[in-house]
């Protein structure tokens, strides 16, 4: 099996939140293929310039993708370039199965941009309807789960999956899926 990026010793990984659990999907997922480097993985507050809450598939997207390029543009902030530029990006829109939420990720390597995404979770309507009406679904499930900053937790996933799932375990599966790119890049490069 072709792997194409040299294992260094060490890998800068910036993500584009200051979120744990964005910052710890993006390093378990980058160890998974460089489990003998050490992963210096470090937050930084990076706009999405979306909507708080996205509602669509595009504008979810849209914001993964402005968070990973404002890493990469601002990397001078940290006084260093990273390997990797992550950003998560959660959303939700309305299906022909009705409701669901998901989460675009977005990498950079070497100025290259990789875009996954995640399984759908399908919520309930009741739910989304107060999405609709303009809250983030962080804090609708805070008040209907009776939690306190689930976002920074299990995230809706673990709470509608009854800790099966998590948003960790999710988002760290979806990178792991968008670095294919990257770990096999003569196969894209064509």
């Amino acid at each position: 099996m072709p792997i194409s990026l040299a294992v260094p010793q060490t890998l800068e990984i910036i993500v584009g939140s200051t979120n744990p659990v964005k910052i710890s999907a993006a390093q378990q997922a980058i160890k998974l293929y460089f489990p003998d480097a050490q992963i210096r993985c470090h937050g930084m507050h990076a706009p999405s310039l979306v909507a708080e809450q996205p509602m669509t598939e595009a504008e979810t997207k849209l914001g993964a993708i402005n968070r990973a390029k404002f890493c990469q543009d601002n990397a001078h902030i940290t006084n260093q370039n990273a390997d990797f530029y992550v950003a998560m990006e959660g959303g939700v829109d309305q299906f022909d199965h009705g409701p669901a939420t998901f989460a675009y990720m977005a990498i950079i390597h070497n100025d290259k941009l990789s875009v996954g995404r995640s399984a759908n979770l399908p919520l309930p309507q009741n739910i989304f309807n107060a999405l609709q009406a303009g809250e983030e679904l962080g804090k609708v499930m805070d008040r209907v789960f009776n939690t306190h900053n689930i976002k920074q937790k299990g995230g809706a996933i673990g709470l509608l999956t009854r800790g099966l799932a998590t948003r960790e375990s999710i988002y760290t599966q979806a990178l792991v899926l968008a670095m294919a790119p990257f770990i096999n890049a003569e196969l894209f490069n064509d």
